[in-house]
Order: structure tokens, then sequence, then C-alpha cells
């Protein structure tokens, strides 16, 4: 998904019909704020994807833009997965 800062894009691994692994292997970074804000919110989006097993996380303070790219990008990877929560 683009946002204002650049793409997000997030890979899913599923087993037997749950999230197992989330990660972004894509997003916003170049300069050191960016860098910076998403060395932490990327983590913690990671990790609330796996707790949350939807699309339904909370936004990372600071993180704003990354969060709603993230959150697509989780929507269609579950989608693909055929996992509609």
């Amino acid at each position: 998904m683009d946002t204002q800062y650049g793409p997000v894009q997030v890979q899913i691994t599923v087993r037997g019909g749950r999230i197992v692994d989330a990660h972004a292997v894509q997003h916003p970074s170049g300069d050191g704020q960016t860098d910076r804000i998403n060395g932490y919110a990327v983590p913690q989006l990671n990790h609330e994807a796996i707790a949350a097993q939807n699309a339904h996380i909370d936004t990372v303070s600071g993180a704003t833009f990354t969060s709603g790219g993230y959150r697509q990008s989780l929507q269609s990877a579950l989608d693909a997965a055929h996992l509609r929560r």
C-alpha cells in the first residue's frame, strides 16, 4: 500500500488457519527520522498482527501513515490467504 511517506508491504505466514508470522517486507525509509520511527513501529505492528489474528490493530503513535498502510496491506494478505475476520 502506498502511503504519504512510501509503500508498505506486509507478508504473513499462515499455519492451521492462524497467522504465525507477519512482517513488513517493505516500509517507508530513507531519512533518519523515518528510519527511527519505523524502527520501533514496524516490530510493534508485526507483533500486534500475530496477537490480533486480523487487521484490526492499533496505530503506533508517531507512525500514523505506516500504521495505516500496514493495516491495509495486512488485510490484503489476509484476503489472499482467505482469512477474512
